[in-house]
Order: structure tokens, then sequence, then C-alpha cells
């Protein structure tokens, strides 16, 4: 059975980006979570990814068409990289718990250009990846928990890209804090 955007009281369009380092993970987190596969094969994005994810939300009647900006990470593409910040309602700020330059780079660089560049007062929740390469772990989750709460995040949240961990749960939990700012939900403690 086929459900449209018309089987549904309200219908939405959303503009969530992924920010962070070259090869924190940010192209496989939306790979595993559009289409639940991983690829070895790290390729950089060149500027900007976007993709496309609709999601029917039953539980407050509400169709969601997501589209999610990979933003390219590499410093070549800081000049050009603000443009992609208009319109943005929520991100992902991520880093890989196995390098802490990409974790320090969170407060210096992501989260200032966002807030620089972007809408006024978005979303965004704190992404510590790569938690399936333990032995090689230089950045704690009380670390990550701890810059979250500084930062203002609304959760820490640590997933495996390669294996799917707490993918899916990352951007449900986004999807719906946006949701909830924007009016759609009353109580996003039921979240």
């Amino acid at each position: 059975m086929h459900v449209s955007k018309d089987d549904y009281l309200r219908s939405v369009k959303l503009k969530l980006a992924l920010l962070g380092d070259p090869a924190v993970g940010k192209t496989s987190l939306i790979n595993m979570y559009t289409q639940h596969r991983f690829s070895s094969d790290y390729q950089p994005t060149l500027g900007v990814n976007i993709i496309v994810k609709e999601l029917a939300l039953k539980d407050i009647n509400t169709y969601v068409r997501l589209v999610l900006w990979d933003i390219a990470g590499q410093d070549k593409y800081d000049l050009g990289r603000k443009r992609y910040f208009q319109g943005i309602l929520g991100a992902l700020l991520i880093f890989d718990t196995t390098r802490d330059l990409t974790f320090k780079n969170i407060e210096l660089k992501w989260l200032k250009d966002m807030k620089d560049f972007g809408e006024k007062d978005p979303v965004y929740i704190l992404i510590g990846n790569k938690i399936d390469l333990k032995d090689s772990r230089l950045v704690s989750a009380e670390e990550g928990k701890n810059l979250a709460e500084k930062i203002k995040a609304i959760d820490y949240i640590e997933t495996s890209a390669k294996y799917g961990d707490y993918v899916e749960i990352a951007f449900q939990k986004l999807v719906y804090h946006v949701l909830f700012k924007l009016g759609f939900i009353t109580d996003i403690s039921l979240f």
C-alpha cells in the first residue's frame, strides 16, 4: 500500500545538516540512515551532497520530507560552505571518537559557523561516531557529554555508522526536536 502526504494531517519539509571535519563519518551516517548500508571505501564529499528521505510519522499524523545536507569538511570549502547554512533547522555535529582534533573543532569551527551563518537558534545534537573502534578511542563518553552540555546540544549520542548503532535514534531525536520547536509537537518528553 502506497502512503502519500495527502494521507496525513500535516506535511512539512525540514532542512537538516551533518557537520564535522573530513572523514568523521557524515556520509556513512546518512547512508546507514537512508539505505541501511555501509561502504568502507572513503570518498570525500565535494562541496555538499543533498539527500532526501521521506518519513510518515503516524504518531503525530505528519508527513516529513527531510532534506539532508552532507556538507564537506575540508578547509578548501570554508568560503563557499557558508551559504549552505541558510535555512538549516537542525544539525548533527559529528566528531570521530578516535581523533581528538575533530572533537575540538566542533566548538571552534562547526558550531560557530552554524550559529554565524545559519538560522537563529537551530536544534543540534552532538554525535561521537566510530564507537566500534574501541581500541583506538581517544575521546571518552564523559568528554562528549560534557561538551554537549557546554554547547547546549539537546543530547549527546554515540554512534557506529559501520554497524548502525544508534544512527536511527540520532536522526529520529533530531527530527522530533525540530518539529517540537516548530510547534508540530506540544510535549517532547513523549519522544
